[in-house]
């Protein structure tokens, strides 16, 4: 049975509730992000993109500066910080309010996005796996922590991906990372099952089919597939073409328990969770 606890995260002081599904859209100030039209490197197309955000119904602003597509090139911490210098002042003289998360793996990258540009919300797809420090230094910071289960590395994660048994291993992933991080203090956790990360097109529908098992953490649960591989391949068409695969797993993921959905396409993720709450106001079971 799905947990029916309230779920919230302290964002900048301020109490989030996520039993109201929230829609996190992508900034990638990037050069190499897999959707191409996610890359925002200019002063006027940062703007437009966090504006387009918000003006479209996105609550939260979710920047990147390392590409973690597979095969995707390494670049060294100068490099990410001064992508998110740039574009995170951008954002801020933008919109001073909006609620903004790094997807970021660097402890010393988190710790500058938080204290010097006000970032609300860590998003981290190697759960501390990457950088040693990073458990700790979200504890000192207290600042929500989204936590993703990732096989390997951005650079090898693709190659052949296995699993004795793929639900049991990422469950217990989380336990383990759950529990140490409850260790330190870090009470605003979010899981990310990971899909497209180290896994194959059937292991992403096999978590996808089993994602209301995660609500045995009783945490958030926060879902990244627009117009991911798991979508095209699967379909035989570009990532330009996989909006409606990725509005029908949004749908999906929403009946079984998702509270965030980061999306590149903003309004029509909107439009889903809109839909997906209408049916269950209606619903004499759910209500």
């Amino acid at each position: 049975m799905k947990s029916k606890a309230p779920k919230y995260i302290n964002v900048n002081g301020k109490l989030m509730d996520l039993a109201q599904p929230q829609v996190m859209g992508i900034l990638n100030v990037t050069p190499d992000s897999f959707y191409a039209a996610s890359r925002k490197q200019t002063e006027l197309d940062i703007k437009q993109r966090a504006l387009q955000i918000i003006d479209e119904g996105g609550t939260i602003i979710d920047v990147g500066a390392y590409s973690s597509r597979p095969n995707a090139k390494h670049i060294t911490t100068e490099e990410e910080m001064d992508r998110l210098h740039f574009g995170l002042k951008i954002i801020n003289e933008t919109i001073p309010n909006a609620v903004i998360s790094v997807d970021t793996f660097r402890a010393d990258v988190a710790r500058m996005c938080v204290e010097e540009h006000g970032v609300a919300i860590i998003n981290d797809i190697a759960t501390g796996q990457m950088d040693e420090n990073m458990f700790d230094t979200i504890a000192d910071l207290n600042v929500p922590y989204i936590i993703m289960h990732m096989q390997g590395t951005p650079q090898t994660m693709q190659k052949n991906p296995h699993y004795e048994n793929l639900l049991k291993e990422v469950l217990e992933y989380f336990a383990h990372k759950v529990g140490r991080l409850q260790e330190l203090g870090v009470k605003d956790i979010i899981l990310d099952p990971g899909f497209g990360f180290g896994k194959t097109v059937t292991h992403n529908y096999e978590l996808l089919a089993a994602l209301d098992e995660f609500s045995i953490f009783d945490l958030p649960i926060l879902v990244g597939v627009s117009r991911k591989s798991m979508i095209y391949n699967l379909l035989d068409i570009s990532p330009d073409e996989a909006l409606n695969g990725t509005s029908v797993i949004n749908a999906l993921s929403l009946e079984r328990g998702a509270n965030i959905l980061r999306v590149h396409d903003v309004k029509e993720a909107v439009e889903v969770v809109r839909i997906i709450n209408k049916m269950k106001e209606s619903d004499p079971i759910q209500r």
